[in-house]
């Protein structure tokens, strides 16, 4: 892979559609302004980044200037440090220009490396806001919009990661997703929420690369190349040297062991909500979530006191649910309680952006508060850009609704729902559609008593997510497709993601069902080159095919990936004639599997409970 190529697939990667792209003739759209300011954004960044640092920069920043001019080979913290990235040339190159980094100890850079980051994406915001005056087509404009809001997503992680990092940060002030202990009963200071942030960057970048190879781009797409050269590198970089710097060493491929955050003000058992002895008669419920928030998520809808309520009779505070959005207040530090009641609601791509914190949407239930839209790839835009509805909102709760989107398996890539969202939960609903029906892009998230129907693909994305008490659907797919139920597409081996499906159930529907002689399904195929997905104390219908687990294309990513299952039962769980592969392995000890619960795999004992869903931290049910 080059540092400047702005679409890299890994060897032996191909697009996830099992099918021919159409061949529509591309329309135009008229150039626009952004709607980012970039020239404020850009110095507000600098200003941000420049102020956290002082506390390492302005102490070595003398040193560094009589020296500079001699010293152009790197210090030994410098070599030591850039030998645990992946990028060890790109890393020694840049620290090197960059102020108070020759005299740095290790310590320090890995606040630099981070500050260094910050600085390059916040400029590559500012250089690529030029462009959205070209002409484009529809495609281009689509990918190049995906790539500015995931540049000021990574800008805004980058710089959360960076105020955790600081030494002149006060411990116990907030909470690490930009929410008060109020609404949700986060942290800060997390080695894994800095992980889980930088993670979640690099995905971004992963995200804007695949954009643009989905839609061609032409000439947009060789700007944006230009301009974002080297930015995957840099935040991948970042990566390896916290995750080294943080101790978080790792057996089987990257999972991470235990909770190894420091203790923070706040920490005490009234900080999450209430005493560790009722959390544990409660242990249903997961510790992230309030007490207020787990009354939420039990009490009747038509029992809770909205802060808006959408109603298309017009017998609310607003008719749609663009307006309840746009209504709610940014970053919220208290949960905003959105009741959407029963109705089809159909509006054009339906975001809950990042500056959207804390809301909390409740419908009358599954199949009767429904949010619906039909884009497909067909639209000339990207797998991104379908969704029906996409939240990256940190603290986004739904409960009760369906989400779906109509566009049918001839459509190819279509998304009924995406979830980006920093400790997010979704309860009680139905996901519902054909190829990549549920994005589960970044972040940690969590699913509890869920319905999600597809075919290829259906769950996929880069999330650190588990699924718990859901019912995963395989439907009844185009003449010639295989179905997959998730397609995860971890990147790097540092980040701490991946895909865990906990005491669910796998079936097929009934139109599967009756032709299901027809019809392959799998558990998954590995979407990156360090895929992790995991199936424990599942029950698997007879569809499943015996091999369990499909390749991508040929041998990518058979050494590589984790994929394992633990005690699944049913007919589809037989483990005698799995794939072979390296890295597949059937998990044998409590301890092993223990690694994917919501405990310890995103650390939803912290967070959870103050949402209010019940859940399972460790694997018992």
């Amino acid at each position: 892979m080059g540092y400047g190529r702005l679409v890299s697939e890994p060897a032996g990667s191909s697009s996830r559609q099992m099918l021919p792209d159409p061949s529509d003739q591309p329309t135009t759209s008229t150039p626009r302004k952004s709607k980012l300011k970039p020239l404020i954004i850009l110095a507000a960044i600098l200003i941000v980044a420049s102020a956290i640092s002082a506390a390492v920069v302005v102490a070595l920043r003398n040193k560094a200037s009589s020296h500079a001019a001699l010293h152009r080979k790197p210090s030994r913290a410098i070599s030591r440090t850039c030998s645990k990235t992946r990028y060890p040339a790109l890393c020694v190159d840049s620290l090197l220009d960059f102020p108070g980094a020759l005299t740095a100890s290790d310590k320090d850079l890995v606040h630099i490396t981070v500050n260094m980051t910050l600085q390059r994406l916040g400029k590559a915001l500012y250089d690529v806001s030029d462009i959205g005056y070209v002409a484009m087509d529809v495609g281009s404009r689509s990918a190049y919009d995906d790539c500015l809001e995931l540049l000021a997503d990574s800008v805004d992680l980058l710089a959360r990661s960076l105020t955790t990092m600081s030494p002149a940060s006060t411990e116990g002030e907030g909470d690490g997703s930009g929410s008060s202990s109020s609404s949700s009963s986060s942290y800060v200071g997390s080695t894994q929420d800095v992980l889980t942030w930088l993670s979640a960057a690099l995905t971004n970048q992963d995200t804007c690369t695949e954009g643009f190879g989905e839609v061609g781009g032409g000439s947009v797409k060789d700007q944006m190349s230009e301009k974002l050269k080297d930015l995957t590198e840099l935040v991948s970089n970042c990566l390896a040297i916290y995750s080294a710097a943080g101790g978080d060493g790792d057996d089987f491929s990257g999972i991470p062991i235990g909770n190894k955050r420091r203790r923070l003000m706040g920490d005490d058992e009234e900080g999450y909500g209430g005493n560790y002895k009722q959390q544990e008669e409660e242990e249903e419920f997961p510790k992230w979530l309030s007490r207020k928030d787990r009354r939420l998520l039990q009490v009747p809808a038509t029992s809770i006191q909205a802060d808006i309520i959408v109603s298309k009779d017009g017998n609310g505070t607003v008719k749609t649910v663009g307006e309840a959005i746009k209504k709610a207040p940014e970053h919220s530090t208290r949960r905003i309680i959105i009741y959407v009641k029963a109705g089809k609601y159909e509006e054009d791509n339906l975001k809950v952006g990042r500056k959207k914190t804390n809301l909390m949407f409740i419908g009358d239930g599954k199949g009767k508060t429904v949010i619906s839209g039909g884009k497909s790839i067909f639209d000339k835009v990207t797998t991104f850009h379908t969704a029906s509805f996409a939240a990256t909102g940190a603290g986004f709760i739904a409960r009760d609704m369906t989400f779906e989107n109509w566009a049918g398996p001839s459509k190819h890539q279509a998304v009924a729902l995406r979830v980006g969202a920093d400790h997010a939960v979704v309860y009680r609903c139905s996901i519902v559609g054909y190829q990549d029906t549920l994005y589960v892009h970044s972040q940690r998230q969590f699913f509890r008593e869920c319905d999600v129907y597809g075919t290829v693909d259906f769950i996929f994305g880069n999330a650190a997510v588990v699924f718990q008490n859901c019912t995963l659907n395989a439907r009844k797919p185009m003449n010639l497709q295989k179905n997959t139920v998730t397609a995860q597409n971890r990147k790097d081996p540092n980040q701490n993601t991946g895909i865990s499906v906990h005491a669910c159930r796998i079936l097929a529907t009934p139109d599967l069902e009756a032709s299901k002689g027809s019809f392959q399904t799998y558990l998954g195929r590995p979407w990156k080159l360090y895929s992790r997905t995991v199936f424990m104390l599942s029950y698997m219908g007879d569809h499943i095919h015996p091999r369990g687990f499909l390749e991508w294309n040929a041998t990518f990513a058979l050494d590589t990936l984790y994929y394992g299952e633990y005690m699944n039962y049913g007919p589809g769980a037989a483990l005698g004639q799995r794939v072979k592969w390296p890295g597949y392995r059937v998990i044998t000890t409590p301890a092993e599997a223990s690694k994917f619960t919501v405990a310890q795999f995103i650390f939803g004992s912290s967070w959870l409970p103050s949402t209010g869903v019940a859940f399972m931290a460790g694997l018992s049910t």
